[in-house]
């Protein structure tokens, strides 16, 4: 039963339903409408506006073993070489064989994916694959496509209830500890405004991810952890937090930039684009059989070993010889942000610098999409599937929520079915009187992500992470005595984003810290080489009774 809770007014309105769902990317989205077909009332809440989650965001595409030649073995082998030796293999496995048939439903449903002439889906390559296999719209407007037809498709189904504007706040359970629901606040005006309560026999998690725990990150801003954060707070697992994957290429604004950057797609190395230095030397050549079509993780190690030797803050990625017409026909969304930026890929190369990407790690959930805590699910980046392990390959993303977020329908439907779906009693009072977390001041947002990209960013070392620590630990402690003083921060959207960011960023140092090598997308300075005979394993986080992040090694 849920022991902390974020520090809220009491809620002032009640909604009811049989499934709500928390985000409105690929994963919540299509986790909705396959469980509307099956005949259960369903409520999608979403932070901002409906279309405005990280699906959008993405450019390079969707993976799945579609074109000739290509199998859904070979699919696994690329998988789980990228993972670093942590991918649990069945995921993968169900990854892989399932992705083809959800990506033809996903186009069934409304997503028109770019087409050659003769009609088949065009196919191209992305790092870490030894296939053409990812399907793109656009150009390099993938996951905008992708959330028009899901958005489109949600909008027609009036049986499904939509809240926009709304941050989840704390999970509800019933006596039995099995989830009941969720308490938000929407913001806003109007019959539902304010914080409220859904009740429902069933919670999903499909909020994305944390980028913004860092500075510079191509999440959006509404990416604050806030999924991980409420599946501590309700007593589940989450596994594999340290393992932060940092996109190669991403656009450099300059030393100074913060919050989202602009993504430059791995599809433009997959074309063929050049890692190259100032002095034009392609430094990936000799680094890895596939040089710049490398798993991420040593790309952006090499950029970033590069950007040390050099005394340089970016790498360049070239690309001019493309021409002006395949930029404007392949990557058109990429041209558009690079020449509003004042750079013009079609006469020059494109600064480049690791950002923080996606989560390899989440809320940790069985083959079912089922966490630790009865009834609450977990699907797309938020969640822990083992499909990604070390080090997420290179559009596996958006088929991962896309295959997850199907089988969890399937299981509601399933246990609505067999009636293993009742109603849930929850006394939302009684489940006030759990630990109240002190709220940061709005303020500390920036003062976290300043910490973590300083001390547990694409480089790592026991020094660096435990000056980190110590920071996040003097935040927390200034909220606890304001609380003392009397002086607490207000309960409001920014520091309840505060005070997830600061849970998040707690918990994944405390991984980090542990984890004492380098594998996948965890960098330890100090531990340069992979220790399989100690670290091929997963680390648990949950929460203490303190409040505070434990980290527990799983059993080899």
């Amino acid at each position: 039963m849920s022991t902390h809770r974020l520090t809220a007014p009491a809620p002032g309105w009640t909604a009811t339903t049989d499934v709500v769902v928390v985000g409105s990317g690929v994963a919540g989205l299509t986790v909705a409408l396959n469980a509307r077909q099956a005949g259960l009332r369903v409520m999608v809440v979403t932070k901002a506006m409906l279309d405005d989650g990280s699906t959008r965001w993405a450019q390079g595409g969707i993976a799945a073993a579609l074109g000739e030649g290509d199998t859904p073995g070979q699919h696994l082998d690329d998988t789980l070489v990228a993972g670093a030796g942590l991918c649990d293999e069945e995921a993968v496995r169900t990854l892989v064989t399932e992705g083809p048939d959800a990506v033809r439903r996903l186009i069934a449903t409304g997503a028109a994916f770019d087409r050659g002439e003769d009609g088949h889906v065009l196919l191209t390559r992305e790092g870490g694959h030894h296939r053409n296999r990812i399907a793109h719209a656009g150009g390099d407007a993938t996951g905008a496509e992708i959330s028009r037809a899901l958005v489109a498709a949600v909008r027609t189904d009036a049986e499904i209830e939509l809240i926009e504007h709304a941050l989840v706040l704390d999970l509800l359970t019933d006596a039995g500890g099995h989830a009941a629901g969720l308490t938000l606040h929407v913001m806003g005006e109007g019959a539902r405004d304010g914080v409220g309560a859904v009740r429902a026999r069933a919670v999903v998690l499909a909020t994305g991810g944390m980028g913004q725990v860092f500075s510079a990150t191509t999440n959006p801003a509404v990416s604050t952890g806030d999924g991980v954060a409420l599946a501590l707070r309700a007593g589940a697992a989450v596994t594999d937090l340290e393992f932060v994957q940092f996109h190669p290429t991403v656009l450099w604004l300059g030393p100074e930039a913060e919050g989202q950057q602009p993504l430059v797609s791995e599809a433009v190395r997959g074309e063929g684009a050049h890692l190259v230095d100032a002095d034009g030397v392609r430094f990936m050549v000799g680094q890895h059989e596939l040089a710049e079509l490398a798993p991420r993780d040593i790309v952006a190690k090499a950029i970033t070993r590069r950007m040390q030797e050099k005394g340089a803050d970016h790498m360049l990625l070239d690309g001019r010889h493309f021409g002006a017409e395949m930029w404007e026909r392949r990557f058109p969304t990429i041209l558009a942000s690079c020449r509003a930026h004042g750079i013009d890929p079609v006469t020059e190369p494109i600064p480049v610098a690791p950002a923080a990407h996606y989560a390899s790690g989440g809320v940790r959930t069985d083959p079912r999409g089922r966490t630790s805590v009865p009834g609450l699910y977990a699907c797309g980046e938020v969640a822990c599937t083992g499909v990604h392990g070390a080090n997420r390959l290179a559009s596996n993303s958006l088929l991962e929520g896309l295959v997850f977020a199907e089988r969890i329908a399937a299981d509601l439907a399933e246990r609505h079915r067999a009636g293993e779906l009742p109603e849930r009693t929850v006394d939302i009072e009684a489940a006030r009187s759990a630990h109240a977390v002190p709220l940061p001041a709005s303020e500390a947002r920036a003062e976290i992500q300043r910490l973590m990209s300083r001390g547990a960013g694409v480089l790592r070392s026991a020094a660096s992470m435990a000056g980190t620590a110590a920071g996040l630990g003097l935040i927390a402690e200034q909220a606890y005595a304001h609380v003392a003083e009397e002086k607490p921060a207000d309960p409001r959207v920014e520091t309840w984003e505060a005070a997830n960011l600061l849970l998040v960023a707690t918990a994944l140092v405390a991984a980090a810290e542990q984890r004492a090598e380098t594998r996948g997308c965890h960098w330890r300075e100090d531990f340069p080489e992979r220790d399989d005979a100690h670290w091929r394993r997963h680390l648990i986080t949950t929460l203490a009774a303190t409040g505070g992040p434990v980290s527990t090694p799983e059993e080899q």
